[in-house]
């Protein structure tokens, strides 16, 4: 071939500031596309082996080399796959987004092999090599006979050269980055390594990392490759061991904890989507928010959580998805907004359906284990796909007083004589413990929502499951609780019950609180704290607000249960008729309000100031016989 000097063609106006701001959002893209289409010239180059067009008996092994030449500023992406023609870097390279990927399998449609293996869609990958280099410089031989190695020199992205090579004797290409003074960080190994690691990891050829400036480098007969060709995604579900899987977790996701449980997605049709969903053993209820699920593309990583292929309460798992017909934009990095994604989308969301479905069915004691730490991604994928929602609401459970796991059915069937359409739960078992005590003691139940979701997805369930209400152990007493008493002793108790009323009202000084006297049947009670269900919501809610700048608290609907039975009630009752003891009367009332309280809640600062001065006074008392 003659030297010849051009412009590049190109169908944008100025592209190439296009590409350097903002077309590709990293810098460290530009291996990943270097690395990609050495990877697609020898998928090309196997592909013409399979068909008989050329022969690879006796050649070396097909991989892609990486080299790094850190004295002289120099990255070579060198593969031994297709090559190409002088004709053929006119085409493709001088002649921007001309993808030779999609010519090449419009030419071979029609021949057998593997479809899918072909990784470019774009071409422009090969121009984010201008990102990181002054000069970038290709020497490539095609595979046909007779062909002539060839050198394309361009410094500006705009103009180039051609003339002979004198550095390819055998097929495949060569190109070389003289990396700009900005960019010097991808001159360090490990920057090099923590890409390929990040975007070729599981790319379909062996893919190397040489350090030119590293003399002690070992054999190539004992290198391994920085990647898997075959991820485990790939093989058949029924061909995976149990090994396997986790295995692979560890080393995708540097989680030293095994998975739950997993998800293999292999789909065929209507769709190609292959991949691997964990559900992760969570440490605490925060950890739900540190999911990650890997998106690829013919096994090239393309980015994590992209909400519009992976629904997003799926977001809270970890996983790799490979979906090679994403319609993606030429940067690979975003979705073009396409039907054909929801469907993929959509049918995720199904398979984790089918598959919590399978496990409550058939592993119904497995699925009780899992719960506390699959019940948070469950009750966000309920409120955010109605769908969802209609194929797992019957697999929702919850775990009650008596440590065992029902459905609401199973509760309410359960409670229906007790407090019909009504569920009980509890949300604090240490600060609940004495309501939790009173509904053991009298064969009541309720169940743990204890979660940060749950305050949420109460009021999702109360919507979705009328008229199913839910309260919290202190929001109300069940008629359980209290004794039966016929006409004349109600009538007997009336009289009492407005002194005591007012004994408590006068001694706590709050005019806001409501109090009012029952007979609990434990009489070891002698005061508890009631706050209404809709009265705590609202405030919680008024409290998030708060954060947004919205200032307002909301009146609390606060109940203090005078206990007539207890014995503390009665005795106090009989303190009150000496009027001597009114100092003493009205520090044990307060005393038992604060009692109630912190039973109830944590008391503040002044309250619990308060409550150890008045509890010193009143063993002082007792010590002394003045009480």
């Amino acid at each position: 071939m003659v030297r010849e000097r051009g412009n590049i063609a190109v169908h944008t106006d100025n592209i190439f500031p296009i590409i350097k701001q903002w077309l590709y959002s990293d810098k460290d893209i530009f291996l990943r596309e270097l690395v990609s289409n050495g990877c697609d010239a020898i998928q090309k180059l196997k592909r013409l082996s399979n068909i008989g067009e050329v022969n690879l008996d006796g050649q070396p092994a097909l991989q892609v080399r990486v080299h790094l030449d850190k004295d002289k500023g120099i990255i070579r992406v060198i593969d031994n796959g297709i090559g190409m023609t002088a004709d053929e870097v006119k085409k493709y390279i001088n002649q921007v987004a001309y993808s030779s990927a999609q010519e090449f399998m419009e030419k071979y449609k029609d021949q057998p092999g593997e479809e899918g293996q072909i990784i470019g869609h774009f071409g422009l990958g090969f121009y984010s090599a201008f990102m990181v280099a002054d000069k970038v410089q290709i020497d490539t031989l095609s595979w046909q006979q007779g062909a002539e190695p060839v050198r394309w020199i361009s410094e500006t992205g705009m103009d180039y050269s051609m003339e002979p090579s004198d550095s390819r004797t055998s097929r495949g290409t060569t190109i070389t980055l003289y990396i700009s003074e900005d960019s010097k960080e991808f001159l360090e190994v490990y920057r090099l390594r923590e890409i390929l690691n990040k975007y070729c990891s599981f790319l379909p050829v062996e893919i190397y990392l040489d350090d030119l400036g590293d003399k002690d480098k070992k054999d190539k007969e004992e290198e391994k490759p920085i990647n898997d060709t075959r991820p485990l995604w790939l093989k058949h579900p029924n061909d995976c061991t149990e090994e396997e899987y986790k295995e692979f977790y560890h080393k995708v996701f540097y989680d030293f904890k095994d998975p739950l449980f997993w998800i293999h997605l292999n789909v065929d049709y209507p769709f190609n989507l292959k991949g691997i969903l964990y559900f992760p053993r969570l440490s605490n209820q925060f950890d739900t928010l540190e999911g990650q699920i890997k998106l690829y593309c013919n096994q090239v990583f393309v980015a994590d959580n992209i909400k519009e292929v992976i629904p997003e309460f799926l977001m809270l798992l970890k996983g790799t998805i490979d979906c090679p017909d994403l319609p993606l934009n030429v940067s690979r990095s975003f979705l073009q907004n396409d039907g054909y994604v929801q469907k993929i989308s959509a049918h995720i969301s199904k398979k984790v359906a089918d598959k919590l479905t399978s496990l409550f069915k058939n592993e119904r004691d497995n699925y009780n284990q899992y719960w506390d730490d699959i019940n948070p991604f469950i009750k966000f994928g309920c409120m955010k796909d109605q769908k969802f929602y209609e194929r797992v609401k019957d697999l929702i459970i919850f775990k009650n007083l008596e440590d065992e796991y029902i459905t609401l059915d199973e509760y309410l069937e359960k409670n229906k004589d007790k407090h019909e359409n009504q569920i009980f739960y509890v949300s604090d078992k240490t600060q609940q413990s004495q309501y939790i005590r009173l509904f053991k003691e009298n064969g009541l139940d309720a169940v743990y929502l204890d979660n940060i979701i749950d305050a949420h997805f109460i009021s999702f369930l109360e919507m979705n499951r009328q008229p199913v209400k839910f309260k919290r152990v202190d929001a109300d007493i069940s008629e359980s609780l209290k004794e039966t008493q016929d006409k004349d002793k109600e009538k007997a108790n009336k009289k009492t019950d407005k002194a005591l009323e007012k004994l408590f009202k006068d001694a706590v000084g709050k005019d806001e609180l409501k109090i009012k006297v029952e007979g609990l049947k434990n009489a070891s009670l002698p005061a508890m704290i009631l706050l209404s269900e809709e009265s705590r919501r609202m405030e919680e809610m008024m409290a998030r607000f708060g954060d947004m700048g919205i200032n307002y608290t909301p009146p609390k609907e606060e109940t203090l249960i005078i206990n007539r039975n207890s014995d503390l009630i009665k005795s106090l009752v009989e303190l009150s008729n000496d009027k001597s003891k009114d100092e003493n009367v009205k520090m044990i009332c307060q005393h038992i309000y604060d009692l109630a309280l912190i039973s109830h809640k944590p008391l503040d600062g002044e309250e619990m100031i308060e409550f150890i001065d008045r509890s010193n006074k009143i063993l002082t008392k007792l010590a002394t016989g003045n009480i």
